[in-house]
């Protein structure tokens, strides 16, 4: 089946827009009226333009409030529409959408609305072109698919026919439940997500669609509906969203082919390797310098970490803590000396343990993701990395192989120490790579999403949204931030762009873990944090004397399972550390603590 986007989904001029829809893969595009209008071009050079590209016009659109009009505007809209079928001649497309009316004047009479479709249908045939009639969620008396396919059927004209969008179906919470619609009269299907809000449909639909995968609603359930009905023209793309109408073009039309593959997997038409089983985090790999790795490794030596290590063969080196590795790289000429010169010392890479790193690697390709190999010395292990959307590496471990430690490096005497492992990895992200990363996650690595969170920094609000694997192996915080003030935009704005801003490491007794530190730079908590902690769980002064005394916060689950975690000062102000102790169930973040942990860092910052 044809893959195609709306030129509305993309920013920039109609070129732009044609260019980036060619280049991502797209078989075919929707004109957007108003990306026409503002072409300095003829609709006959724009239609020359796409043809040139080897695209196809699938959809010219949109006609507005045409039918059930009063007598004296019926004339005039079928003189307009005469107008659009010359536009449509020039372009070269051969299908017109016409939406619901949504004016006040409009006739709420079915039969007199399929009279005039019939008509605008007619008048389209003598000219080689068909008309798709689509249900607004917003429309005066049509919103839903079923009153137009109604009237469709009412119309009863070969050139008339049914167009479906997923989010005037499923923003309304219908369905295609019953859908009888011979294939051939399903004109045209267009697919968009959104996240579920609690506000009015035209302003959930002008503002926040976005593509499938990225949103909470039944967009392959719907998908299956249409295909089962016959349907074999293209799947389209039609997404309102500012973040994407802001964004680089070739970014977000690549994102929408992405959406299309996965979503192709879903419904079976087109299946991609499985996804993956992720059984944790191997390393997390951090680009510095010699400074910063000196730094650095006497920041970690702190928290219980020891030099474990040095590879073979690259300016490398390995820090441990029980399963916890942290890998130090400074690299000349390396991935991680890339991402150095851009952002300082940072996170640059980590690396997941699966099941089967070739076939991920296999899936990622064919979600357009690019696979990186790392140059190796004389038996080194060749260990595959894709790119997340920010640039950061993921290599692919596999799970249940010889440590790749021993093929690489050359290890040093492991003293006892704490027994951490890495529990979760948070990254701070601009607002318009949130959807992206969504995508990546969901379609690439099978990770689902936590509930959304609301996260208050004294400047500002934090949206958070954890995405896990399913047996909660891997847990992903992806945090967000509008305010250029909050620790979040700060972290993106002014000190290392987007990447990972925490990392949290399981310990199995926070206590004790924070008492043996030697040196570790603690984030203080305020004293009237402890005041209604004890207050708001009913703790006794002995459990919040304890918490207070190793600087940890504390959480609670509706099942009472516990969940109690202390927090390090950044280093050099672009990442810090936490250490969880997880009672069995608990399954949460901490989330109701982040305004007490915001505020510390923010007294922190200013001493």
């Amino acid at each position: 089946m044809k893959r195609a986007i709306a030129t509305v989904c993309l920013s920039g001029s109609l070129p732009d827009k044609l260019e980036a829809a060619a280049a991502a893969g797209f078989e075919g595009v929707e004109i957007f009226e108003s990306d026409l209008l503002t072409f300095e071009g003829s609709p006959s050079e724009a239609g020359a333009m796409a043809r040139d590209l080897g695209l196809e016009i699938s959809l010219f659109q949109p006609f507005r409030d045409f039918e059930a009009m009063p007598s004296p505007l019926r004339a005039r809209n079928m003189d307009r529409a005469e107008r659009k079928f010359d536009t449509m001649a020039a372009l070269g497309a051969g299908l017109i959408l016409v939406c619901s009316n949504t004016q006040a004047t409009c006739i709420d009479d079915p039969a007199r609305a399929a009279a005039d479709l019939h008509e605008m249908a007619e008048r389209a045939a003598r000219r080689g072109f068909r008309v798709g009639f689509e249900a607004l969620a917003w429309g005066r008396h049509t919103k839903r698919w079923r009153q137009a396919w109604d009237i469709v059927q009412r119309g009863d004209h070969p050139a008339l026919g049914l167009v479906l969008d997923s989010f005037h179906t499923l923003a309304l919470g219908d369905d295609l439940a019953g859908l009888d619609v011979p294939g051939e009269k399903i004109f045209f299907v267009q697919l968009a997500d959104a996240p579920r809000l609690d506000m009015d449909v035209l302003s959930w639909s002008r503002h926040f669609r976005n593509f499938p995968g990225q949103g909470d609603l039944a967009v392959a359930g719907f998908t299956r509906a249409v295909l089962q009905a016959g349907y074999g023209g293209p799947l389209s793309l039609e997404v309102f969203n500012d973040e994407f109408r802001a964004a680089p073009a070739r970014r977000i039309a690549r994102d929408g082919l992405r959406s299309l593959i996965w979503l192709a997997d879903q419904v079976g038409l087109a299946p991609l390797p499985a996804l993956p089983r992720l059984s944790g985090i191997e390393f997390i790999e951090f680009a510095v310098d010699e400074a910063a790795r000196e730094a650095l490794g006497g920041y970690l030596a702190t928290l219980g970490f020891h030099h474990a290590g040095t590879h073979k063969s690259k300016q490398v080196e390995l820090w441990r803590a029980g399963a916890a590795n942290l890998v130090l790289n400074a690299e000349p000429d390396s991935a991680a000396q890339e991402r150095f010169q851009m952002t300082g010392p940072t996170v640059c890479a980590m690396a997941l343990l699966v099941d089967d790193p070739v076939r991920l690697a296999a899936r990622a390709r064919a979600l357009l993701c690019s696979v990186w190999h790392e140059k190796r010395g004389a038996g080194e292990r060749d260990i595959p990395a894709i790119r997340a959307p920010d640039g950061m590496l993921l290599h692919l471990v596999q799970a249940g192989a010889a440590p790749i430690w021993q093929d690489d490096f050359h290890l040093l005497p492991t003293p006892p120490g704490a027994a951490m492992g890495v529990d979760h990895v948070a990254q701070a992200l601009s607002p318009e790579l949130i959807e992206g990363f969504a995508l990546f996650y969901r379609a690439v690595l099978g990770l689902a999403p936590d509930a959304p969170w609301e996260l208050p920094d004294p400047f500002g609000i934090v949206r958070s949204r954890a995405w896990v694997s399913a047996d909660g192996a891997v847990r992903l915080p992806l945090n967000v931030s509008e305010s250029s003030r909050t620790g979040t935009g700060r972290f993106v704005s002014a000190y290392a762009g987007a990447g990972v801003h925490h990392i949290a490491f399981a310990v199995r007794d926070a206590a004790a873990a924070v008492a043996g530190m030697a040196g570790a730079p603690l984030l203080e908590i305020a004293e009237n944090y402890y005041e209604d902690l004890g207050a708001r769980l009913d703790l006794d002064e002995a459990g919040l004397e304890a918490l207070r005394a190793h600087h940890l916060l504390y959480d609670q689950d509706g099942s009472g399972a516990g969940f109690r975690h202390a927090y390090t000062l950044p280093f050099e102000e672009r990442f810090f550390f936490e250490l969880v102790e997880r009672d069995a169930g608990y399954a949460g973040f901490g989330a109701a603590n982040a305004g007490a942990r915001m505020a510390a860092q923010r007294r922190g910052a200013r001493r």
